[in-house]
């Protein structure tokens, strides 16, 4: 049997997690598509895939009542006739789902573990995160670098230093980067110092806020963009103190997990998955609660360098998850599962 794997945002953390499941099946099939406008793909990505995946019985898929059970809710017809026509809520403005899929650009392609990048880092060799080589910061867009990270960051420990802050995530509204910075923007107003690393991937549409606060934060800002070396990636987590996070979506968290293996102290939304990795300690409930902690650390660095991390690591590794998921996709399934 075949397992088929779907992915419709083949991009960051999603295509590492994807491609090391390829490496650990002998025998899979990939359809994807890029990473690119999220929102879409979430809405219309099923409908794509429906047309252009071919029936096969060497699939590993869900059990049959469960198919029995989709197609009861989506009333379809079964596999010798289309599903029926859906209504879905951006017709009136797309037009035909026809249209709307012209601008997928899909890939689909066999699983071939030759043609699969090396996916090991010298930086994460052995550790809790060797698996996904900086998932948020590879990007088409290359962004700028305000200086060199290895002499801006390159400090000796008896040099006092003022916080270093790093965002290492999409450049999208879904990571609210409009928080972020109005937290920054008022420490700059309460006169407090401190450095900042923006760091991530980068789309098409840039959101407005990233030019301003890059204009407004003026000499506060070590770097700014994506950074084509993975190793001065890692070189930058590894000199901040403090990672955030103020996203609206996050599915994996991988970026919180490599920043935390690099020394820095995570402040995440106690909101989506963060409660799952983070105890709570590293968590706020509001932007005020964020700009608080903020402050103090920024009149206070030297409290969160000698902090040691409370939380659990090991179980994110790929030695802890890769039997699981190898058994997950292989066992045959069960008619409870």
């Amino acid at each position: 049997m075949s397992v088929l794997i779907i992915e419709a945002f083949y991009g960051g953390s999603h295509k590492q997690l994807v491609d090391l499941l390829q490496e650990a099946l002998e025998n899979c099939v990939l359809y994807t598509l890029p990473a690119k406008k999220w929102h879409w793909r979430a809405r219309t990505s099923a409908l794509y895939f429906s047309q252009h995946i071919p029936m096969s019985k060497h699939y590993r898929f869900m059990p049959k009542h469960k198919t029995r059970h989709l197609q009861k809710m989506l009333s379809l017809k079964g596999n010798d006739t289309e599903a029926s026509t859906l209504v879905l809520p951006f017709q009136r403005e797309q037009g035909s789902p026809e249209n709307v899929l012209k601008n997928f650009d899909a890939e689909a392609r066999p699983c071939d573990a030759a043609q699969q990048e090396n996916l090991g880092s010298s930086v994460m060799q052995e550790s809790s995160l060797k698996t996904y080589n900086a998932s948020n910061n590879s990007s088409s867009y290359h962004g700028e670098s305000e200086r060199n990270p290895r002499d801006s960051l390159s400090g000796g420990d008896d040099q006092p230093r003022p916080l270093h802050i790093v965002w290492p995530h999409r450049w999208e509204h879904d990571k609210d980067p409009e928080s972020f910075f109005k937290v920054l923007m008022h420490l700059k107003d309460l006169g407090l110092n401190f450095h900042v690393s923006v760091l991530g991937e980068t789309f098409t549409d840039v959101p407005d806020i990233f030019s301003e606060s890059k204009k407004a934060l003026g000499s506060s800002v070590l770097h700014w963009g994506y950074l084509p070396s993975k190793d001065d990636y890692f070189h930058v987590l590894c000199m901040a103190d403090v990672v955030i996070s103020t996203a609206k979506h996050e599915f994996f968290g991988v970026a919180m997990l490599e920043a935390v293996y690099c020394g820095c102290y995570p402040l995440c939304p106690k909101d989506l998955v963060y409660p799952e990795i983070f105890p709570a300690e590293y968590l706020y409930s509001t932007p005020e609660q964020l700009s608080k902690r903020l402050r103090n650390f920024c009149k206070r660095p030297d409290i969160i360098r000698k902090h040691l991390y409370k939380g659990e690591m090991t179980a994110f590794s790929w030695a802890a998850l890769h039997g699981k998921f190898r058994s997950l996709l292989t066992t045959e399934p069960r008619e409870d599962l």
